[in-house]
C-alpha cells in the first residue's frame, strides 16, 4: 500500500482502548459508494471497521485504487509458518529445473463439469458416477457444443499431448500440482516419467492430518516458485499463481486451450496436423496475452502501473 494509504502495526494510545463503529458495506445494500457512505462515518467517528471486507465492494474504485488494492493484497499474501517450511522441504525434494502442471482431473470435477468421457477404466467410470451426486451430464448435441466450448477438463492423456505439441521434451521434470483422486494418471506420467507429486515425495507421516486446503497450499507453494507453470484449467489456484508469478516476474506460465483442442478435434484433427494447429494456437495465445491470463483487478494493476 505504500505511495496510496498510511499503514500502521498498532493503534494510537487513544483509540486503542476502543471499539470501531461498524459500517456495512454488503452487496445486498445494492448501489455503493465509499465516498459517499464509509468517508462521512470515518470523518465522524475517526475509528471504523468495514463489514465485510473491502474487497467486496468495487463499484465506483477508480483504476488506481484497484491497482493498490490487488498488489497489496498479493505481496501481501503468506502461508502460515508450518505450511510454508513443508512447502519449503517439499520444492527442495524435486530435481530442478522442473515444469509445475495443475491437472485437474478428479471426480468432483468431472462430475461437476458435466461431461462425458470414453476410453475411460472403470475404476474412473465408478469414481465419477459416485461423485455425480444425481447431476446429470449433458448429452446429444448439448454435450458436443459444451465440449466445443472448451468447457470440459483436459485428460491426461490429452494434457500429455498437449505438452508434445508444445514441444516440451518428455524428459522434463513435472510436478504434478493435483489432487489425490486424479484420474487416468497413468495417461500423463506414461509418457512424461520425470513426475512428481507430493504423495510420492513426501511420507505418510507429513501429509496425516492435512485437509484438502492444506494440501493444496503445497501445490500453491512449489507453483509459484518453480521454473515454469501450466495451467489446464483456469480456477481460483490459478488465477493467484498467474499473479503471483508475475508479480515476482516468472513469465513462463501458460494456460492451455481446451477450446482450440477440442474444436480442432471436432473437425477431425489427429496427429501432426492437431499438434501443428495446437503450436500455432498456443504461440498467438501467448503473443496476445490471452495464454498468461490474470485475475481482473491484477490486469487493470498492470495497465495502471507495469511491471
Amino acid at each position: 500500500m505504500e505511495g496510496f494509504v498510511h499503514v500502521v502495526k498498532e493503534l494510537p494510545e487513544d483509540l486503542a482502548g476502543r471499539k470501531p463503529v461498524r459500517v456495512d458495506c454488503h452487496k445486498r445494500k445494492g448501489h455503493f459508494d465509499y465516498v459517499e457512505s464509509v468517508l462521512p462515518a470515518l470523518l465522524d467517528h475517526i475509528f471504523i471497521a468495514i463489514t465485510p471486507a473491502m474487497s467486496q465492494r468495487s463499484d465506483r474504485y477508480p483504476i488506481y485504487a484497484k491497482a493498490a488494492r490487488c498488489h497489496a493484497c498479493f505481496e501481501a499474501l503468506r502461508l502460515v509458518k508450518h505450511l510454508e517450511q513443508k512447502g519449503s522441504q517439499l520444492l527442495k525434494m524435486i530435481p530442478q529445473p522442473f515444469l509445475s502442471l495443475h491437472l485437474r482431473f478428479e471426480p468432483d470435477m468431472i462430475a461437476y463439469s458435466q461431461c462425458q468421457y470414453t476410453n475411460l477404466s472403470q475404476n474412473s467410470i465408478d469414481a465419477i458416477e459416485a461423485a455425480r451426486a444425481g447431476r446429470i451430464p449433458w448429452a446429444g448435441n448439448a454435450a458436443l457444443s459444451w465440449r466445443k466450448r472448451g468447457k470440459c477438463p483436459l485428460t491426461p492423456k490429452e494434457t500429455a499431448f498437449m505438452l508434445q505439441a508444445l514441444q516440451i521434451p518428455v524428459e522434463t521434470n513435472v510436478y504434478l500440482a493435483s489432487g489425490d483422486g486424479l484420474l487416468e494418471g497413468e495417461g500423463f506420467t506414461s509418457v512424461y516419467t520425470n513426475s512428481y507429486t507430493k504423495s510420492l515425495l513426501l511420507n505418510e507421516t507429513s501429509l496425516m492430518g492435512m485437509h484438502g486446503n492444506s494440501r493444496a497450499a503445497l501445490d500453491y507453494y512449489v507453483s509459484i516458485n518453480s521454473d515454469a507453470y501450466i495451467a489446464t484449467y483456469f480456477g481460483n489456484m490459478d488465477k493467484m499463481v498467474f499473479a503471483m508469478r508475475a508479480l515476482r516476474g516468472l513469465s513462463k506460465t501458460l494456460l492451455l486451450n481446451r477450446r482450440a483442442f477440442a474444436e480442432a478435434v471436432y473437425h477431425g484433427l489427429h496427429g501432426q496436423k492437431l499438434t501443428e494447429v495446437l503450436w500455432k494456437t498456443h504461440k498467438n495465445d501467448f503473443k496476445t496475452g490471452r495464454a498468461s491470463a490474470l485475475p481482473d483487478c491484477f490486469c487493470q494493476s498492470i495497465l495502471q502501473n507495469p511491471l
